[in-house]
């Protein structure tokens, strides 16, 4: 009988190779000598997103210049790929949209990833709605908390039906099922809380809707789509209701083709830069072709009153957006109170608009503040803990914030190792970078990778200005 044949033992010594480090996400800003330069920034994020949506409901082929092509905007696209429409980038940074053209939309083979992307999730969700198919939503981390029962609830209203998590706590979060009505029937909904998403949601369902669809605004509310709506020539009627409301109406299903839209420069972007400038002595930064639609200006008109030295130059319309040129020079800031009923129109400037206030002399006091509790974060929160760790005197008072400025530059942050908490915030990252650099110590920020999803080179650019970033 043949021997068995030794076999080698199972090797116990092998080599254990360690998992790849997660990289290094943070950034830090250091004290700066005068920031100067002349430059634009990124497509206004807003604006990119309906662009693409309503390229992909039209007829033929939509030409978008300066569309932003941040993580956020990029997901949209990619959504109106899976959604039949063709979306392409030529190699001079244009973008070519051929649409399907309104209730054209196929079926998604996959789920629809946003990332983290609140606009473009609510926004699909109103196109989704009266499309007589299925389609699965999910995002980020951070897009999964956000609430989204404000936009499913009129939603439903048109005979869309939404399957979620959180519905045994009363919420709706995604992931989250949509299977959009065949036979959509036409709504008037008065929105319980000022948002343009929540009102741009219902305008989009009310496109693919027979009839006349309406939305009641207690306050009025960034208006890009119903600019963008007329753009592409869809019938939309604006007139003021009761005590301060305004009622937009859409026709629905009309047949509407492909235009070219040229995106301006975000505003909200504009604000980092331009604060900056305002902060560091001796500095003087201008950014062209920013969009200054008066419902996203608020900041602008808020820096002005604290005495900020602002220059508005080379006002023009573009795809019915007004857009100008802004110079910003330092100034000594001084503090102020900005009422709730501004809020609407700078909700995405706070997180700048409260690290102005640390450099200001006296309170500024920021009221009605309530919405930033669901933004990419608690904003609310986040900024009086950045302020805070700053040494900057801060309280929150119900939805108010109040920061003490006593004129000065604040100490920033002492400790080596020490770091601004984003939580997953592009804003809140670059709102204590701006900090940074005019603080008489550094400001670290311990994830710098959000920025991407709307400010892509924010820091490259930063330091073109002479900003010490890294």
């Amino acid at each position: 009988m043949r021997p068995a044949r030794a076999t080698s033992p199972a090797p116990t010594d092998a080599p254990v190779h360690p998992a790849p480090a997660a990289p290094d996400t943070r950034a830090i800003a250091s004290p700066a000598g005068k920031l100067a330069g002349d430059i634009t920034v990124p497509g206004d994020k807003s604006i990119s997103h309906r662009a693409l949506m309503m390229g992909g409901l039209a007829v033929g082929e939509t030409v978008i210049e300066g569309l932003l092509e941040g993580e956020d905007v990029l997901r949209t696209a990619a959504a109106m790929r899976a959604l039949g429409a063709s979306a392409e980038r030529g190699r001079d940074g244009t973008w070519r949209i051929r649409g399907r053209g309104i209730g054209g939309a196929v079926e998604p083979a996959d789920v629809l990833d946003l990332g983290n992307s609140g606009t473009g999730a609510r926004l699909l969700m109103g196109v989704l709605a009266t499309c007589p198919f299925t389609t699965f939503l999910t995002g980020d981390a951070s897009l999964r908390r956000r609430p989204m029962a404000r936009v499913t609830t009129p939603l439903s209203m048109f005979g869309a039906r939404f399957v979620s998590r959180g519905a045994a706590d009363g919420k709706v979060l995604l992931p989250l099922a949509i299977t959009g009505t065949a036979d959509p029937v036409p709504i008037v909904y008065r929105t319980p809380v000022a948002s343009a998403q929540v009102k741009s949601a219902v305008l989009l369902a009310g496109l693919n809707t027979p009839g006349e669809t309406t939305v009641i605004e207690a306050a009025p509310t960034r208006d890009h789509t119903e600019l963008m709506f007329r753009h592409f020539g869809v019938d939309v009627r604006v007139k003021a209701a009761d005590n301060r409301a305004v009622a937009i109406t859409v026709t629905g299903r009309p047949e509407i083709g492909g235009r070219t839209v040229r995106v301006p420069g975000d505003p909200s972007s504009a604000a980092f830069p331009l604060v900056a400038a305002l902060l560091v002595e001796q500095s003087k930064v201008t950014v062209r072709n920013v969009g200054l639609n008066p419902r996203r200006a608020g900041l602008y008109t808020t820096l002005k009153d604290m005495g900020a030295e602002l220059e508005m130059t080379n006002s023009r319309l573009e795809a019915g957006e007004p857009v100008a040129d802004i110079t910003a020079n330092f100034s000594a800031l001084k503090g102020v109170e900005v009422p709730a009923e501004r809020a609407p129109s700078m909700i995405d400037e706070y997180p700048i608009l409260a690290v102005a206030a640390a450099f200001a002399k006296g309170d500024t006091k920021m009221r009605g503040l309530a919405e930033l509790r669901v933004k990419e974060s608690d904003r609310l929160a986040a900024v009086a803990h950045g302020l805070s760790a700053c040494g900057v005197e801060v309280l929150i008072d119900g939805d108010d914030l109040i920061v003490r400025g006593n004129g000065a530059p604040p100490p920033g942050l002492t400790g080596e190792t020490a770091a601004i908490p984003t939580h997953l915030d592009h804003r809140i990252a670059m709102a204590f970078l701006v900090m940074g650099l005019a603080a008489r110590n550094p400001v670290a920020v311990d994830d710098a990778a959000p920025i991407d999803t709307s400010f892509p080179g924010f820091n490259q650019l930063m330091r073109g200005l002479g900003a010490d970033i890294r």
